[in-house]
């Protein structure tokens, strides 16, 4: 009898699942936790970066007050005082006032508020890269959250089984009891579990198919993790030095473009094309934001593909007299149906003109871009050939990497982000095709568009 007893309240501890419907959740718990602090951490280096520019102001207003007043540049003697004032959520940061108070000379203020409202472009920059970072970071938790499911659905089965045992007390067996406890020790070793340090060991032989599957699960978390992080970084590289012109030129203006024309219109123009870049980079790093979270959507119709080919040669000489572009193929393969793809008729219009955009930015003035396309049984392909600088085969398995753009292309042109081949490549991929490369340093580069043919 006091077996029996023993039994049951063993299968009783067994009863709590250690996964809930509602609780998702592995997942749900480890990603909203991260969003949190990384929300948190930006709040806070927010302040703290406000906070620090506000004090070095005020030092620099601190030297230009009677000698004495302060000790160690901050601290007012006892004689003195100072104090903020005049700030308004009706008027903003730029109202805000630093006032120095001393026996002598009574009272000088300090239009901290509009100094601090001069870096605004900074604030700004910062604000579209911490937005870009969220936005990454979402798709990330559902990526997650997908990748967790199957741990989820294997603690659900899990607990089931012990339910099931347990629903009959005069079934329970040793055997039982010992499941109970595996399950118990593989929960205790997922909840120890570290996304930094991914591991979950229970020493347990039977659990060892188990633990590979997971192990392996939560290293492509890891990696994923760390593939977020290289692309934030390079985001924040890419953004410094547009975010440096534009504030060179707002001091330039600040200073001398209220009465020298010349650097008005030098500092207008340059203004405009740095928030040009800017804008075209965000949008680049928005659309593979959305790419990574599975937001961008695809509506396919069928298509002839040497049609697009040539409307894209056609717009190309349009905005581009200094190449000349050339179609090798006849206007008979613009209605022959053996072209034919189904595809996003703007999203393979985009790849082909990121591919041609990047012929022209690495090739002479007057050299040659041309066109071709061809079928076999199953596939159309579009090839887009050069006869720019090129490059080395090891550069050229680099291309596609967001961000990455080879040493030679960097000295010849400071245009372009690396974000365009890994958009088209995005475009081609999502439509189950392929793009090929082939290139020699000061011959020229071939790209060539493989897509699925579609059949009549």
């Amino acid at each position: 009898m006091s077996s029996e007893k023993h039994n049951q309240s063993s299968i009783q501890e067994h009863k709590k699942p250690f996964f809930t419907p509602s609780d998702s959740s592995t997942a749900g718990v480890i990603t909203w936790g991260f969003w949190w602090r990384k929300l948190m951490n930006y709040v806070g280096f927010n302040l703290f970066l406000l906070v620090i520019i506000a004090l070095i102001f005020i030092y620099m207003y601190n030297q230009h007050v009677p000698q004495g007043t302060f000790y160690l540049g901050f601290f007012p003697t006892e004689s003195h005082s100072i104090s903020l004032t005049g700030f308004t959520f009706l008027h903003g940061l730029s109202s805000l006032k630093y006032i120095v108070h001393g026996p002598t000379f009574g009272a000088k203020i300090f239009d901290l508020g509009v100094e601090l409202a001069r870096f605004w472009p900074m604030y700004i920059a910062i604000l579209i890269w911490e937005i870009i970072d969220l936005l990454s970071f979402f798709g990330d938790m559902r990526r997650v959250r997908r990748a967790l499911q199957p741990l989820n659905t294997l603690a659900l089965k899990a607990d089931q089984l012990v339910n099931v045992d347990a629903l009959s007390t005069d079934s329970i067996t040793n055997e039982t009891l010992v499941k109970g406890e595996k399950i118990k020790s593989l929960e205790q070793a997922i909840e120890e579990a570290n996304i930094n340090a991914p591991k979950i060991q229970t020493g347990d032989q039977d659990l060892a198919s188990i633990e590979i599957a997971l192990n392996k699960l939560l290293q492509r978390m890891q990696e994923a993790k760390l593939q977020q992080m290289r692309f934030v970084n390079d985001a924040s590289h890419e953004l410094r030095t547009p975010i440096a012109v534009i504030r060179g030129y707002t001091d330039m203006l600040d200073r001398w473009g209220k009465t020298d024309e010349a650097v008005l219109d030098e500092s207008i123009a340059a203004l405009k094309s740095e928030s040009e870049h800017m804008h075209d980079l965000v949008e680049q790093l928005l659309f593979l934001a959305r790419g990574d979270a599975g937001r961008n959507t695809l509506t396919k119709t069928k298509l002839n593909l040497a049609r697009i080919t040539s409307e894209v040669c056609e717009e190309s000489e349009m905005i581009d007299p200094d190449h000349h572009y050339v179609l090798k193929f006849d206007q008979s393969t613009l209605t022959n149906d053996c072209y034919q793809v189904l595809a996003d008729t703007a999203m393979i219009k985009q790849s082909i003109r990121i591919i041609v955009q990047n012929a022209a930015r690495y090739s002479a003035a007057q050299t040659t871009i041309s066109f071709n396309v061809a079928y076999d049984e199953k596939t159309v392909q579009v090839s887009i050939e050069d006869e720019g600088m090129g490059m080395s085969e090891a550069a050229a398995a680099h291309i596609f990497e967001r961000f990455w753009r080879a040493d030679n292309a960097r000295i010849e042109s400071n245009e372009g982000s690396g974000l365009g081949l890994s958009i088209a490549k995005w475009i081609i991929d999502n439509h189950d095709g392929s793009i090929e490369v082939l290139s020699r340093e000061g011959v020229g580069t071939r790209f060539t568009i493989v897509l699925p043919r579609e059949m009549s």
